[in-house]
């Protein structure tokens, strides 16, 4: 099994990159687990106090069941892989059954800070983006699909996205095997990542 975890930032394109990647591949060959699925269970907080979770420092990820659900894939048995809600700020009592595949994606903007799942990587990608860039996507993406207002957004980005980047995020390029730059629509890094599964898959 070939592990390759992609990180970035918040709204760099890892998702824009990994679908691009995995598009042209049947589901059994490559499987995608993302970060956002293991979001700590909140179950117990009420939603004004979900609402004040800092998501984007490494504690609010379950990274243990993570480790665990790579590892027994890798063993080669099934997972069920968690549902999170954006709209709740929390898991939903869904779960997505997920399979050994000859390939796995592992995608995150915090994959890549924790030694035991870095050291579970074959590969590790860092999509490196402009910061206004991602400033403007993530407005995009949380109004239009996670039902955040305008205010809400902003106010994340400076009290915590981007202090919780340049203090976690921004660091972990250092571990990267291959920087991917996405300001504009990479063609060139793309195709050098599906290389790679080609290679594993042939």
């Amino acid at each position: 099994m070939l592990i390759l975890g992609i990180a970035g930032g918040t709204g760099s394109g890892k998702t824009t990159v990994v679908d691009q990647m995995v598009h042209t591949y049947p589901d059994h060959e490559v499987n995608v687990i993302s970060q956002d699925s293991y979001y700590k269970d909140t179950s117990h907080l009420s939603y004004e106090e979900r609402v004040m979770i800092n998501f984007d420092h490494p504690s609010s990820i379950d990274f243990d069941l993570l480790e665990q659900h790579l590892l027994e894939l890798k063993k080669g048995n099934t997972i069920e892989q968690p549902v999170y809600s954006f709209k709740e700020h929390n898991r939903t009592k869904e779960t997505v059954t997920t399979s050994p595949s000859e390939v796995i994606i592992v995608e995150g903007i915090l994959i890549l800070t924790q030694p035991q799942i870095r050291d579970l990587f074959d590969i590790k990608v860092y999509i490196d983006c402009d910061s206004d860039e991602r400033l403007i996507r993530r407005l995009k993406r949380d109004i239009a699909d996670r039902g955040r207002d305008l205010d809400e957004v902003l106010a994340r980005y400076q009290d915590t996205l981007k202090p919780m980047h340049q203090q976690f995020i921004e660091p972990t390029k250092a571990y990267a095997d291959v920087i991917i730059p996405t300001n504009r629509f990479n063609t060139v890094g793309v195709q050098i990542l599906r290389g790679i599964i080609d290679n594993k898959l042939a």
